[in-house]
């Protein structure tokens, strides 16, 4: 059976986040949700190692696409996630504690929990206990290079569900001027074990889009469609990267490389076009000058396991209307690197 796990945007500013007990004492932290990195890591100004915790001699250095990065020591540590008598209780879950960060990331919150495969979730053996050494990410990238199993498998081994997961989420930035916590659409779930049994969160049937690499969700981004005129995507991937396109849940917008995004406004009204630009450089919009109901849907054909499967992001939900502040719109889209698309929160909406 699916444990659900309230999750808000407010938390973060913008980005999901749940609250986890962690530790004897239970503290509550609440951790960023992000599908596009696999480690558990937990602010070491909010949680420090205490009775019941385990330290070991391994350590985790990660960076993330924004720039910002963290090192940490990996220990061992009851880790509960949900409510009521449908919270899971994992004892012995491998948790980094970082003592070094760069650019602040985890932003407003005291973690992050990576959602993503075992591949990304990578450590490093160190001379010493990590936690007392506490080792520069330079140093700790000089040790011996191995993997530690995720939460989420975690969960898995001990019983607790399967290790699939769901996400409902509505918006990609926080909405502005209706109730903030209380406004429905700044609130979500994070369904563990599945999703198929939360019939009241979805309607139609499921489609299936191949997951090319078990790493990030790795997806092959075919075309996108601006109404019904379509763009084809090159095959051709970044360096490292198993795939052209990444579903990511701590991105904010469809990110997309340069080339295409060019592509893909320029099939829109110049009225439109320059709308779009302007939120992107940073000017929101006035939300009643953008008339929604004139705007086409943006549809992402991916690769599929019977066939093409299209997925389409209405125009609600690649601009965020009340935001930054109501009455405002920005846009959710951005600017990459060609060879890689980042599909973020708008598509997952």
């Amino acid at each position: 059976m699916a444990t659900r796990v309230p999750i808000s945007n407010l938390l973060a500013g913008g980005e999901y986040a749940a609250t986890i007990l962690v530790g004897a004492r239970k503290t509550p932290l609440n951790v960023l949700l992000d599908t596009g990195s696999s480690a558990l890591a937990l602010d070491g100004a909010r949680y420090r190692p205490g009775a019941g915790d385990r330290t070991t001699r391994l350590a985790q250095s990660v960076g993330y696409g924004d720039g910002s990065a963290w090192t940490g020591a990996v220990i061992e540590t009851a880790v509960s996630i949900g409510e009521g008598p449908g919270a899971l209780a994992l004892p012995g879950a491998h948790a980094a504690i970082a003592y070094q960060t760069l650019a602040n990331p985890f932003g407003s919150t005291d973690g992050i929990l990576g959602l993503a495969y075992a591949a990304l979730d990578e450590a490093f053996a160190t001379p010493g206990d990590a936690w007392a050494g506490q080792y520069p990410a330079e140093r700790v990238r000089q040790g011996r290079r191995t993997t530690i199993a995720p939460y989420l498998s975690q969960l898995g081994a001990a019983g607790l569900g399967t290790d699939s997961i769901a996400l409902c989420t509505r918006r990609s930035l926080v909405r502005q001027g209706h109730g903030g916590a209380a406004d429905l659409l700044n609130q979500g779930w994070l369904i563990l074990g599945g999703g198929r049994d939360c019939a009241d969160l979805y309607r139609g049937p499921f489609q299936s889009v191949t997951v090319m690499a078990d790493k990030w969700y790795n997806t092959n981004l075919k075309a996108v469609m601006v109404g019904g005129a379509a763009i084809p995507v090159a095959a051709g991937a970044l360096q490292g990267v198993p795939s052209n396109a990444i579903v990511d849940s701590g991105n904010p917008a469809l990110t997309l490389g340069p080339t295409l995004l060019a592509a893909v406004l320029a099939k829109f009204s110049p009225a439109q076009q320059a709308q779009l630009k302007a939120s992107m450089a940073g000017t929101a919009v006035a939300a009643g000058d953008l008339d929604l109901a004139g705007w086409p849907p943006l549809s992402l054909v991916l690769e599929g396991e019977a066939g093409d499967v299209r997925l389409t992001v209405a125009p609600g939900d690649y601009w965020q209307v009340d935001a930054p502040r109501a009455g405002l719109a920005t846009a959710a889209l951005s600017i990459g690197v060609d060879g890689l698309s980042v599909l973020g929160l708008p598509l997952l909406n």
